[in-house]
């Protein structure tokens, strides 16, 4: 007669033996260390921080302004110096830090033409080869809905702006790709 196989699964410690196999069932232990998924949450806590935000929420637009003018430094950086890996990833940096804080300071349209922009100089290679007109186009954009105070796309022009960057965008990745992969 053979032995049994033994096959460890989690569980709740168990043993489970046959003819072939045998089953056992380690005792899952992380939910005794961690706590369940929203146990610690503490409601309280949450309107505080909620309230706090709300009153900091007066100097957002300023907050805002800064974080676009060192986006506009980078690209100054860049017409001044070329595009280079530094300058390139400052560029990137500024505008993922405005892609983060969009939605914070109430301009969710800035996170989504950020992300646009983000996109297109997803990797180093990409920062060293995106259309500057393009780069210029987003920029231009996000300083216009600070301006303009375009917050979302509920603002007709503000999604159609958006919505047109982020085809371009597409277009243009597509275009690089098809372009890397001809022999």
């Amino acid at each position: 007669m053979s032995n049994p196989e033994r096959v460890f699964a989690p569980g709740s410690g168990a043993v489970s033996t046959n003819s072939q196999s045998e089953v056992i069932q380690v005792p899952n232990t992380l939910r005794l260390k961690v706590g369940s998924r929203f146990g610690g949450l503490n409601a309280g806590a949450v309107a505080k921080a909620e309230a706090a935000l709300k009153s900091l929420s007066s100097q957002f637009s300023q907050w805002l302004r800064d974080e676009l003018d060192k986006l506009e430094a980078a690209r100054a950086a860049i017409h001044a110096q070329g595009l280079t890996k530094e300058t390139g990833d400052k560029l990137y940096t500024h505008a993922h830090d405005l892609k983060g804080l969009g939605g914070t300071y109430e301009f969710p349209i800035i996170t989504r033409m950020a992300g646009s922009l983000c996109k297109l100089l997803e990797s180093p290679e990409a920062r060293l080869t995106a259309p500057m007109k393009l780069v210029d186009a987003h920029i231009d954009a996000i300083r216009a809905s600070v301006r303009d105070d375009v917050r979302d796309d509920t603002n007709t022009m503000g999604r159609i702006l958006a919505q047109e960057l982020e085809r371009q965008v597409t277009a243009y990745i597509a275009a690089e790709k098809a372009s890397s992969t001809r022999p």
